[in-house]
């Protein structure tokens, strides 16, 4: 199975940039999709950001496009979240999140949590400003 642990959260005034990290763990091979989702408090988990491992697609929800890049290291097995021009509708907890092969749900779209099996704990994004 694989797990995974991310980093990198924190405070940051708007217009502030961070880069969160999540190391992944386990049978790695096995996960083609993986993202980055976000939850407010009384807001619905959304998908911010995916990436297709196997060719390197990425997808982005309209309201982080052009200022979030999504990136995996492969070496490191450590996937990337930059996020620039941050902006206080950002502040969430912040999940990474993978799709391995034995998940029993449908792929539903990149960004729609139901098609991952596989989450972090969690890293709190607070954006002030």
């Amino acid at each position: 199975q694989v797990q995974l642990v991310e980093s990198g959260g924190g405070a940051v005034q708007a217009g502030g940039s961070l880069r969160l990290s999540c190391a992944a763990s386990g049978s790695t091979y096995s996960s083609n999709w993986m993202g980055w989702f976000r939850q407010a408090p009384g807001k619905e988990r959304e998908g911010v950001a995916a990436i297709f491992t196997g060719i390197g697609n990425t997808y982005y929800s309209e309201s982080v496009k052009g200022r979030f890049t999504i990136s995996k290291d492969n070496a490191k097995n450590t996937l990337y979240l930059q996020m620039n021009s941050l902006k206080p509708e950002d502040t969430a907890m912040y999940y990474c999140a993978a799709r391995t092969a034995n998940a029993l749900t449908r792929l539903s779209g990149a960004l729609n949590p139901v098609s991952y099996n596989v989450w972090g704990q969690g890293t709190q994004v607070t954006v002030s400003s």
